[in-house]
């Protein structure tokens, strides 16, 4: 089974945003090394602590720094753009680096209303997404060369398109195009199980993919001892309790010895929910834990999200995960 990374370029707490990227590269030159598939990153607005707003910006960056890991979205949000205009960053992306560019598509606004106005679109573009994932095929697609319209850079690459998911929604799209998907299970867990069964009995096969694929995302936070982990996680934790406030202006925070005393119970009962697949603490302690999961789910590949203050705790954590899957 395949091990990838999502990395949300946090800012931490006492960083600045170009600290970000060069701790986001940091990861990806060693998540190669490590022999990981893919690192992606995904668009956010109007979030302080996350920095991968011009996705396709940030993915630059990080294919430029590394050599053979695929990079990508996940996702792009497609409700916010023109499916032109993303072919052409993506064919962009895919000529300067070819063989290794992905495009995860969500149609969430990745933001809240106001922002999402802001970026002149509204709540009635989703209803699009089949449609516009259709029309940015076509842009991308063997052939297109003599459309009436034609994206340049990216007419026929091909670039591989990935449908992303929190509900079965995006699992019946992915099927029904033949489509790989994945599935945000690190946030968003409810539907996880009811998403791959019918991504699974519906799929139909198309030129992109002959066979369902399916990557599930989960939270890991490794440590060389138990203390350690428990203490990194309340970085994570923090942030959770920031949404459910309704904070949005700060850093990723540094961990601290009490979450206990930092958070309300219904801050505590949200978090746990939203956090339900993570898997935090040593390799040894972790283990039967993430085996069970991947029994259940079957996945063809592991979507990891490590929220660490720290860069290189957070290096630390995939190169424990990465000896446990005999990758080192």
């Amino acid at each position: 089974m395949k091990l990838s990374i999502l990395d949300l370029v946090y800012i931490s707490e006492g960083q600045t945003i170009k600290d970000a990227f060069d701790n986001t590269v940091k990861v990806a030159q060693k998540a190669e090394a490590l022999h990981y598939n893919r690192i992606w990153v995904a668009e956010h607005h109007n979030m302080s602590s996350i920095a991968s707003a011009a996705t396709s910006l940030c993915i630059s960056y990080i294919a430029n720094a590394t050599k053979r890991i695929r990079v990508g979205a996940g996702g792009i949000m497609l409700p916010n753009h023109s499916p032109l205009v993303i072919a052409e960053q993506f064919g962009t992306l895919a000529t300067l680096y070819p063989g290794r560019i992905d495009l995860g598509l969500g149609r969430a606004p990745g933001t809240d209303q106001q922002t999402a106005r802001a970026l002149r679109t509204d709540m009635t573009t989703a209803n699009r997404f089949p449609d516009d994932v259709l029309e940015l095929q076509g842009y991308l697609a063997e052939g297109s060369e003599n459309a009436p319209i034609k994206a340049t850079p990216g007419s026929g690459l091909e670039v591989p398109l990935w449908i992303l998911g929190s509900s079965t929604f995006g699992a019946h799209l992915a099927a029904l195009y033949g489509l790989p998907y994945a599935f945000a299970s690190h946030f968003a867990p409810d539907s996880l199980f009811d998403a791959i069964k019918i991504y699974r009995q519906k799929f139909t096969p198309s030129k992109q993919l002959q066979a369902p694929h399916v990557m599930v995302g989960v939270n890991v936070i490794l440590a060389d001892t138990e203390e350690e982990a428990q203490f990194l996680s309340t970085s994570q934790k923090q942030s959770f309790a920031h949404l459910r406030r309704g904070v949005n202006n700060q850093h990723l925070p540094k961990p601290i010895d009490n979450i206990n005393g930092y958070w309300s119970p219904d801050e505590q009962a949200m978090a746990q929910h939203m956090l339900k697949y993570s898997f935090i603490g040593t390799p040894k302690s972790i283990k039967k834990q993430l085996e069970e999961f991947i029994e259940q789910t079957q996945p063809d590949e592991l979507m990891v999200v490590t929220t660490l203050h720290d860069v290189d705790k957070r290096v630390r954590s995939f190169e424990l995960l990465a000896d446990m899957f005999g990758k080192v």
